[in-house]
């Protein structure tokens, strides 16, 4: 492959975010050059509506999607997988010749993530604070995991109540709670997930005070920007399992790989080169 495969990322608040390099080093392991644009709707003069139809006709292959645009774009793609459907979430885009198709690796980064550090361990009760379009993969990711109960917490209730009901009807079993007070959420919790932006570069804090982690057994974030968050030092200091949103991260970023390009990857080696700092340029 000669050409340069083209890529991007829309989102806010993403001047940080690594997914540039993890596509570039990709590339540059199957000797395919990558670009790999940061999209910010209010940096380029436009709406998220006006961005997405300008790189649809803009000669990328493909874009991942992150906040807080994950559930708007959905409206826009044909998605094939029922799962994806019903999380009402996509992070992954593919332009085809016969239009935009949508993708959810959160989801199996998640799990992923989740099984590398906890194995084949049960998730127990979870709280999850955030049912946004990442919160979304989560909560049909500990579903996956075998979750019997989960707690949603969004400041928005309507948000939550709906992503409970999409929950319920993926697996009627499950037992699903919501309100708007994480805190008010937190007691008898074996699992604490931060699916909100708060602890990322720009957006500082906590969504859980440090006393109310105790007698959780694991906590997970979505944010990897930084690594380590607010949030899972507090965890750690309780002595819970700490598993990374950089974990996340990264399966989502292979999995995308594989979607945009169908080429092989040495995980072990793009870890290492991100590790180092590398880059493909």
């Amino acid at each position: 492959m000669t050409e340069p495969l083209r890529l991007g990322l829309i989102g806010d608040n993403i001047a940080a975010s690594q997914s540039p390099r993890l596509h570039r080093l990709a590339g540059r392991q199957n000797g395919c050059p990558v670009t790999y644009d940061s999209l910010i709707p209010a940096l380029e003069g436009l709406d998220f509506d006006a961005l997405f139809a300008r790189c649809a006709v803009s000669g990328y292959r493909g874009i991942n999607v992150t906040y807080p645009y994950k559930e708007r774009v959905t409206e826009k793609l044909r998605i094939d997988d029922p799962l994806v459907r019903a999380m009402g979430a996509v992070n992954t885009v593919l332009f085809d010749a016969d239009g935009p198709r949508g993708f959810n690796t959160d989801y199996s980064g998640f799990v992923a993530a989740y099984r590398s550090v906890r194995g084949t361990a049960a998730p127990g009760p979870v709280l999850m604070i955030g049912a946004g379009g990442v919160g979304r993969a989560i909560a049909f990711g500990l579903i996956a995991l075998g979750a019997t109960e989960i707690r949603l917490a969004d400041r928005d209730l309507a948000r939550a109540d709906a992503l409970a009901r999409s929950l319920r009807q993926a697996q009627p079993g499950v037992t699903v709670l919501t309100g708007t007070d994480a805190a008010a959420m937190a007691d008898g919790a074996d699992g604490l997930v931060n699916g909100t932006p708060i602890g990322m570069v720009g957006y500082d804090g906590t969504p859980l005070p440090a006393p109310l982690m105790q007698g959780a057994a694991w906590a997970f974030d979505a944010v990897y920007t930084p690594v380590q968050t607010q949030f899972l030092s507090d965890a750690a200091a309780a002595g819970l399992q700490i598993i990374s949103g950089y974990e996340l991260f990264v399966g989502q970023g292979v999995d995308a790989w594989a979607l945009f390009t169908g080429l092989p990857l040495d995980e072990a080696r793009l870890r290492a080169d991100l590790a180092a700092g590398r880059d493909a340029e």
